[in-house]
């Protein structure tokens, strides 16, 4: 099991969960994907199109300012 980090605070939907997608078809079943992003409609729908599509949201956390970090397994 490998994790991998995503920065996508300066993409916009919906290029946000397309870049999370692309890189989650990448990766192993049981594998872990660390996304930072902002606050609106990227933490509104990323996590939220990760588990439609049958991955699993472990943690949403607050990092700083309008960053947040969200811990998606496949």
């Amino acid at each position: 099991m490998s994790t991998i980090k995503l920065d996508i605070t300066k993409d916009r939907c919906p290029m946000t969960f397309v870049k999370a997608k692309l890189q989650l078809e990448q990766m192993e079943d049981g594998d872990i994907l660390e996304i930072l992003l902002t606050e609106g409609e990227p933490l509104d729908k990323v996590p939220r199109t990760c588990t439609e599509q049958g991955f699993q949201v472990l943690e949403i956390t607050h990092v700083k300012d309008t960053i947040h970090k969200i811990i998606v397994k496949k």
